[in-house]
């Protein structure tokens, strides 16, 4: 039985190949009676397979299964066997080429030279190489899909060649489809924890507060308050490193770092505005560097280099500022040329630059152990307890021995009118001695025990040791050898100075393209770079109180100790280690935020949510920013200009407040809203943890300065509106879209709990819109008075059908979509479009209808227009199908708004300046005439027209007192309206009336005779097509006919002589049925609604033929389907003559209310 198989395989995979054509065609038919099973046990049991079939060898066991229908029907005859043809894993399939004798594939032959070759089976096989496994014939079942679902292992591997790009969306993109020759080899990164995030993390953390501030900070605040203050902003960055590192392990971080983490995590409105509050800070903070470096170069290292000097005291600081302005601005211009010319210069002395930071340090604490036991020798020269500039004192004593004999000092010179010893001198320098205090005690003096309690002062006061003895007198205390306070010190003044010390930490986020593992490398070497720069600042606050004596602490500039450092007068071996070790360190500090800024704001230009920041996403051949880093420089000169450290450090620290506060909540929200992909690998974060972080960051903004803190937010306020209103759409998945979403489930959840009580009512809005062939919206007016009625308030939706099937027409409907959508935006119309695709076009509304809306925010209120031209057309659907969605309307409990001549509807930018509303209230069903003009009176269009309510008095009716209540309740409805009682007395039925309606039965009447005509007309033509066609056309015609209903009889499947000659049959008859039509007599029923229609026409006409806008009563559709055409003259005849009509018809519930 096996050998007959193979037999039979090998002659019908011959048979295929001699005939030239694929089984898939003419040999079908015969296929489908075979039914085999071949199982053979090894592959080499088939001759002329075993050694060209590399793929099959592999399997030592196979079933193959030809398996068909025993029937097939005519109609798919010509159809490809799709089922055999994809059984691609089946030996029976394999076709042996005897030629070539290689494996060829039956479902894609070629010719080539009379032989078959083998093409791969998949849709994508232009890359196609024998041998590759992408064709595995495993994965046949999927082959239609491969362009958009690649196999697993090609996306692994176009993941593990991820390479580390900017943005990493549209860079990829491009990058995957350069090809290979063009790629160039790219570097894997190999920077571990240490090299690449802990020792930057310390190079930008450690900065110029730590030397020229710390130690004042810790005289000013004392030892327990400076301890609290740097406990504080360690804090601060530590909690945030911990949101960070959770931000910076939720999947891969390209190399963008802290902007790209806010922005991907908090949207593209939050991620620019704070990414530009960071670029802000990181710009400014290269303005401080530079000035704490021009500090250190005048004050420290080369006095006489000042330019600007003054004798005079007071104006001394004014020449110093000029100093700094002018040296700054030629530092930065210096350093902004290094930068330009290469950056790779300033990566190469980073190191350099640390290494000073570390000896610096170092030296610190290597001083204050030497202290302890050795202190160094510099004296500070004190007058009773105030302390003396000791920058021109050669002597600290009153007098001095010279060849044996006392003479004044030179500091009796300053205090006294002359130099003589009967010379007036000054009250305080007559009644206090001169003494000298050592300025390190060391650190077992127990000097701390004073150094505990707060010295702030005011500016101009003087620096005076509490526990000396004074005299009372108070002298001239602007003398000019006494050191000063400089500037007014507080509490918060010194948090808003100190804070800029401890920023830094996001240089290693910001190195994650060159990190080997960043998501293990991040959280590591960032919380240890804060746990160790903690740990230094917070020992220095101590050693500093332990060390060194109040007043010199208190020293800013070192002039009572002969214009040192004072952090340098405790370090050894020599105070010009730090000096230099601080200068140098503070200019590679700037020469870095030079670097980063451009970069950072080059990022945010590329993502293009800024739109007038994009020309500063140009860069140089090399990519280097070089219109970003002009507009840095420009910033930066504007700090420089400042001129003082003290005045720039509380700018930065704002932004980068403002930075960490946003990192902080982008954890919180994506931890509390419980994302899918919010999964870091960074595991030890609470909600809590970010929440106490964002709220430290907003005290230590509002107590550093509550005034710079409302600028901050409100700049990031306005790029924040900015973006949302001007700049480009983007969608990165982020936490503040997902707020949204679990606000949204939150306010519908509670919108479910009941029905909306009559207060709260107010029409949400499906509007019903009819395109054209080109898929244009018919009536753009409908959509302007939508808008008008909400005036962008409550739900609107703007619906629309496609006829047709959604298979065929997903593309259409999107354009359809994007149509109505363009035209919603013209028209600001704050709402969401729904567009369905049905067979039907009445099916389709009734879906809408009953669909559109999510729980509690669904529509109340159906809005749609008239069908125009319904009499003309000999197609019924039109006005059938506007019928049909009143019932479904009504059916539903929604109210139904239908706009009559909604062409000549005014647009938004067409007010009226005067005219009338009328409302005609003949029915009362909830209240909508009464609320509809006072809607659309809210709107510019509308707001200078007046109300006027008109309602209609039966001859029973007292019209006065009617009168009277309806002005009664108006008043407590609030709405001022002109009111008018309408008589309408008992008439006979008109002669004009009668005709009309006899007018209407027989035009009725002769269309179904009509359509009846056009439908024999169509069987006749029938009956010459062939049986299939007979069958498709049957199909539509009953679905045309279940459409129309026009008549009643159905087209039937078959025809046969006998009936055709029986339908002929029927001619007579339908020419009677027109002789009949000049007999027949109106219905009663008919004549009352038309004498309804015709009296209230009279008296609106009348009334309101020069109003701006009609509301009328819409009275509902006959319970009788028959009556449907009579109904839409009824609604013709009641609205003859009127410009703009609005028929009204309730939902059956109330929607106004008197009550509060």
């Amino acid at each position: 039985m096996i050998a007959k198989s193979k037999c039979c395989l090998k002659e019908l995979i011959k048979g295929w190949q001699q005939k030239g054509r694929s089984p898939g065609k003419e040999t079908t038919t015969k296929m489908a009676s075979v039914r085999f099973m071949v199982t053979p046990t090894k592959i080499d049991d088939i001759p002329g397979l075993s050694d060209t079939s590399p793929d099959l060898s592999s399997r030592s066991s196979s079933r193959v299964r030809f398996s068909s229908r025993e029937s097939v029907p005519e109609t798919s005859r010509s159809e490809p066997m799709s089922e055999m043809s994809g059984a691609t894993t089946s030996l029976a399939t394999i076709a042996v080429d005897p030629a070539s004798d290689r494996t060829s594939n039956p479902r894609d032959v070629t010719e080539d030279d009379g032989h078959k070759k083998a093409r791969n089976a998949y849709l994508n096989n232009s890359n196609f190489e024998e041998g590759d496994e992408y064709f595995d014939k495993n994965l046949a079942l999927f082959e239609e899909e491969m362009d958009t679902r690649p196999k697993v292992s090609s996306l692994l591997n176009r993941m593990a060649n991820y390479t580390n790009l900017t943005q990493g969306a549209k860079e990829h993109e491009e990058a995957e489809n350069i090809t290979e020759g063009k790629k160039k080899p790219t570097k894997s990164p190999q920077m571990g924890t240490f090299m690449g995030v802990y020792l930057p993390c310390l190079q930008n953390i450690f900065g110029v507060i730590l030397f020229l501030r710390l130690t004042w900070v810790v005289g000013t605040a004392g030892v327990l308050q400076a301890f609290a203050i740097v406990l504080i902003c360690c804090c601060c960055t530590m909690l945030t490193a911990i949101s960070m590192s959770a931000i910076a392990t939720n999947g891969v971080v390209p190399a963008g770092g802290s902007y790209f983490m806010i922005s991907r995590a908090l949207g593209p409105e939050f991620g620019g505005a704070v990414g530009l509050c960071f670029y802000l800070g990181t710009t400014f903070a290269a303005a401080m560097y530079i000035l704490g470096a021009i500090e250190i170069f005048l004050i420290y290292i080369f006095p006489r280099a000042a330019i600007f000097r003054s004798d005079d005291a007071l104006k001394e600081s004014a020449a110093m500022l000029n100093n700094m302005r002018v040296y700054g601005t030629a530092f930065l211009v210096l350093m902004v040329l290094v930068v330009f010319v290469g950056v790779r210069y300033v990566n190469k002395f980073a190191s350099l630059f640390l290494a000073c930071v570390i000896v610096s340090i170092l030296a610190i604490y290597a001083g204050a152990i030497k202290s302890s036991f050795a202190p160094p020798n510099f004296p500070v020269c004190m007058l009773g307890n105030r302390t003396l500039s000791s920058r021109q004192i050669d002597t600290c004593s009153k007098t001095k021995e010279v060849n044996n004999m006392t003479v004044p000092s030179k500091l009796w010179g300053f205090f006294c009118n002359s130099s003589h010893f009967n010379a007036s001198c000054d009250d305080y320098f007559c009644h206090n001695n001169v003494t000298s205090i050592q300025g390190i005690p060391g650190l077992a003096s127990g000097i701390i025990i004073e150094n505990l309690w707060s010295n702030y002062l005011p500016k101009g006061e003087l620096i005076e040791k509490p526990s000396a003895k004074s005299s009372d007198f108070l002298g001239n205390l602007n003398n000019e050898f006494y050191v000063h306070v400089d500037i007014t010190t507080s509490f918060t003044l010194l948090v808003g100075i100190f804070f800029p010390s401890v920023t830094g930490i996001m240089a290693g986020s910001n190195r994650s393209g060159d990190l080997k593992d960043a998501q293990k490398s991040i959280p590591i070497g960032t919380i240890l770079a804060i746990l160790t720069t903690s740990f230094v600042y917070l020992s220095n606050v101590v050693l500093f109180g332990a060390c060194i004596e109040g007043v010199v602490l208190q020293d800013k500039f070192g002039d009572a100790v002969k214009g040192n450092l004072v952090v340098g007068t405790l370090s050894w071996p020599s105070p010009w280690v730090i000096v230099i070790g601080s200068f140098f360190s503070t200019c590679g500090a700037g020469l870095q935020s030079l670097t980063g800024a451009p970069r950072l704001l080059q990022a945010i230009a590329k993502d293009n949510i800024i739109p007038f920041l994009r020309v500063f996403g140009h860069s140089k051949a090399n990519g280097e920013p070089t219109w970003a880093l002009l507009l840095t420089a420009v910033i930066a000169e504007l700090g420089i200009l400042i001129a003082s450290l003290d005045l720039v450090a509380p700018i930065l620290s704002m932004f980068f407040l403002m930075c960490y506060l946003f990192v902080n909540l982008a954890c919180a929200l994506q931890t509390l809203l419980r994302t899918p992909n919010w999964r870091p690998r960074f595991r030890y974060y609470h909600w809590a943890l970010s929440f106490m972080g964002m709220s430290i960051c907003v005290a230590l903004m509002f107590i550093s300065s509550w005034y710079y803190a409302i600028v901050a937010m409100v700049i990031a306020g306005m790029i924040y509106k900015y973006i949302e209103y001007q700049g480009a759409e983007k969608e990165w998945g982020d936490g503040i879209r997902g707020l949204s979403l679990s606000a949204a489930r939150f306010a519908l959840l509670r919108l479910e709990e009941g029905p909306p009580h009559t207060k709260n009512w107010r029409p949400q809005l499906l509007v019903m819109l009819k395109l054209d062939e080109d898929l244009h919206v018919k009536h753009p007016r409908l959509l302007t008075f939508a808008s008008q009625l909400k005036a962008g308030k409550g739900l609107t939706i703007v619906g629309s059908v496609l006829v047709g099937n959604f298979l065929e027409n997903y593309g259409e409907a999107l354009a359809a979509e994007q149509t109505i959508k363009h035209l919603m935006e013209a028209e600001k119309v704050k709402g969401f479009c729904q567009l369905v695709v049905a067979a039907k076009l009445r099916e389709g509304i009734s879906h809408l209808i009953q669909s559109c809306g999510l729980g509690g925010m669904k529509h109340n209120t159906v809005v749609m227009g008239w069908p125009n031209g319904w009499r003309q057309s000999e197609d019924a659907r039109a006005w059938k199908t506007f019928i049909g969605t009143v019932r479904v309307t009504t059916a539903a409990h929604l109210a139904l708004l239908v706009a009559k001549n909604v062409s000549f509807f005014p647009s938004n930018v067409e007010p009226f300046a005067e005219g009338n509303i009328d409302v005609w209230w003949i029915v009362h069903d909830g209240g909508m005439l009464m609320l509809l003009p006072f809607l659309l009176k809210q709107h510019k269009v509308w707001r200078k027209c007046a109300i006027r309510i008109f309602t209609v008095a039966q001859l029973e009716d007292n019209s006065i007192q009617m009168k009277k209540d309806l002005a009664t309740f108006l008043y407590h409805l609030r709405i001022e309206a002109e009111v008018e009682v309408v008589e309408m007395h008992d008439s006979d039925i008109s002669a004009y009336t009668y005709e009309r309606t006899l007018m209407m039965e027989q035009r009725s009447q002769m269309l179904r005779h009509m359509r009846l005509s056009k439908t024999e007309r169509d069987r006749e033509a029938q009956l010459v097509k062939d049986r299939n066609s007979m069958l498709r056309l049957t199909s539509i015609g009953s679905d045309e006919d279940e459409e129309t209903e026009t008549y009643q009889e159905k087209v039937h499947m078959t025809w046969t002589k006998d009936k055709y000659m029986a339908s002929r049959g029927h001619k007579p008859k339908t020419l009677e049925g027109f002789q009949d039509l000049l007999n027949m007599r109106p219905d009663q029923s008919n004549v009352r609604r038309m004498h309804t229609a015709v009296k209230l026409n009279e008296v609106i006409v009348n009334k309101s033929h020069e109003a701006k806008l009609v509301l009328l009563n819409m009275p509902g559709p006959p319970r009788n389907p028959e009556g449907d055409e009579n109904y839409m003259e009824f609604l013709e005849v009641l609205t003859e003559g009127l410009e703009r009509v609005l028929l009204v018809r309730g939902g059956g519930s109330e929607v106004i209310t008197i009550y509060s």
